[in-house]
């Protein structure tokens, strides 16, 4: 085995940085520097199981041995994987029994260091020296442009999926994120420069805020941006595919609830919608 160590400093929080690491779609961009299409399965828990794996099924098997949020994690390796199934561990997939990955995050005056530990095994030291240099910088241009990534496949045609997210009588319909809520208003100049509102309340009287901003880009049936009136921006990209359309929201986050908190609340939405528009309304 070889001791390998990376590390660099990260212009974000690390509560970003963290994002970026393990969250599901940042963790695909970064990883593309060791394999295109790269992915892992886990319900990332301390002393779980979590399989890495390329396109074709190929990977590796690991523990997570240790996690704290914001602070490591940490991948204690068992063993191969082949066309998704988990090799018995003969004597080659045990070579990697016992190897480790850790990654520590320290915070300071608003930038993230981020340290690399790597116990591998020797034949594999120029590969990693070589491809993790490479991912970190992946990451670390993730992590200061930062944005949350959430997306829905739609079964409809694309003009209903357009229509339906930018008429206000459908928006009402759909702009919320669970029953007890519910979109009493909407109002929508779809332009370059237009803007729109969108209030949203609780059913029971209790609550309701309006969301409102201004567009900084339409392009019909393709693309909507906009710039929500905290400052804050958001990208929708509308991808028309066999039968269905691949609706994509990139948007930066506020700074008042957990990433993936606000991940669930602008996924939720966008899932109403997908049923919304499903069910032929």
């Amino acid at each position: 085995m070889v001791q390998l160590n990376f590390e660099i400093l990260i212009n974000a929080p690390v509560n970003k940085v963290w994002f970026a690491l393990w969250d599901d779609h940042h963790y695909k961009k970064w990883t593309s520097a060791f394999s295109e299409g790269s992915y892992a399965i886990s319900d990332w828990q301390q002393g779980s199981k979590i399989h890495f794996l390329n396109p074709a099924g190929s990977g590796m098997y690991s523990t997570i041995s240790e996690l704290v949020e914001n602070e490591k994690m940490c991948f204690t390796h068992i063993g191969e994987i082949k066309e998704f199934q988990e090799l018995p561990l003969d004597e080659k997939s045990q070579m990697w029994t016992g190897s480790t990955e850790n990654y520590y995050l320290k915070e300071e005056n608003g930038q993230t260091l981020l340290t690399v530990n790597i116990l591998s095994l020797d034949e594999f030291k120029d590969y990693f020296s070589a491809a993790f240099p490479k991912a970190l910088d992946l990451l670390k241009n993730n992590a200061e442009n930062f944005t949350i990534y959430i997306e829905a496949m739609i079964q409809a045609e694309l003009k209903d999926v357009w229509e339906k997210w930018t008429d206000p009588k459908h928006i009402v319909n759909w702009n919320f994120a669970s029953d007890d809520w519910h979109a009493p208003y909407a109002e929508n100049d779809l332009r370059t420069d237009g803007k729109f509102l969108n209030r949203m309340a609780a059913k029971d009287g209790s609550f309701s805020f309006d969301f409102e901003g201004t567009y900084t880009l339409v392009d019909p049936m393709n693309t909507i941006s906009y710039s929500i009136a905290d400052g804050r921006k958001v990208k929708n990209e509308f991808q028309a595919m066999e039968g269905h359309v691949k609706l994509s929201t990139n948007f930066e986050p506020e700074n008042h609830n957990p990433l993936t908190l606000q991940k669930m609340g602008w996924q939720a939405i966008l899932n109403n919608f997908k049923k919304y528009v499903e069910s032929g309304n």
